[in-house]
């Protein structure tokens, strides 16, 4: 199976073609970039699909990041990967974006709690944290920072994602150890599509998933009644 993968969630706008079982992609490309994505993103798809053989008629699913991030690079990003997957013919799948940090860790093996965490502004962040052995200790939410470190406990910590060095401070004024992951502030492309290998497309769909309640809300109190 050869699996195009799509990331547009946070500081990168990124693509990769990858053939499942491998853990080198065929082709890639990613750029930093915190604004520009719905430009950038179907010309970088372009040239990483025309460096494969058999372009797009070659591939078997598309896997996109779906949250959290950014609203408007999420929905870049499950835009374009709904449009190729209609035109191809092909499945669509979600990857979270917080699995997507904390598999390479999960992987690594080095001794600590795994912890993703994205930036989520005003004190806040997007936090899932998994211990050794795939035991779920923080289900993905949103939660203050102080929260966050509260429900970690005594540490060691492996961090990674876009708040991991803030994450990673706090913990330290605490003496609680952390270690920040090789990990760049978007996730790693591949791990992307490797984990869109694995998805199941009939409950990984590529919706957007947001951890947070919209900042407008209906104002009650000033409503007019209806007739």
């Amino acid at each position: 199976m050869r699996i195009l993968a799509i990331d547009t969630a946070l500081g990168a706008c990124s693509a990769c073609v990858l053939q499942a079982g491998d853990t080198i992609p065929l082709a890639g490309e990613s750029i930093p970039m915190e604004r520009g994505h719905a430009e950038a993103l179907l010309p970088l798809v372009d040239r990483v699909v025309a460096g494969v053989e058999g372009g797009f008629s070659a591939l078997d699913r598309v896997a996109v990041t779906v949250g959290p991030g950014s609203y408007t690079g999420l929905r870049v990003g499950i835009s374009a990967a709904r449009a190729i997957g209609l035109a191809a013919g092909i499945p669509v799948v979600g990857v979270a974006t917080l699995s997507a940090f904390l598999a390479p860790m999960l992987a690594g093996g080095t001794r600590g709690l795994y912890t993703a965490a994205i930036d989520a502004k005003h004190g806040h962040i997007y936090v899932q944290a998994i211990a050794a052995g795939g035991l779920t200790i923080i289900p993905a939410g949103l939660m203050s920072l102080r929260d966050a470190l509260r429900l970690l406990g005594s540490g060691p910590l492996v961090l990674a994602g876009s708040a991991a060095p803030t994450l990673a401070a706090e913990a330290w004024a605490q003496g609680i150890e952390a270690t920040l992951a090789d990990a760049p502030l978007a996730p790693d492309i591949a791990w992307v599509a490797r984990l869109g290998a694995l998805a199941d497309p009939a409950s990984a769909l590529p919706k957007p998933l947001y951890l947070r309640g919209p900042d407008a809300k209906p104002q009650d109190g000033a409503r007019i009644a209806r007739r």
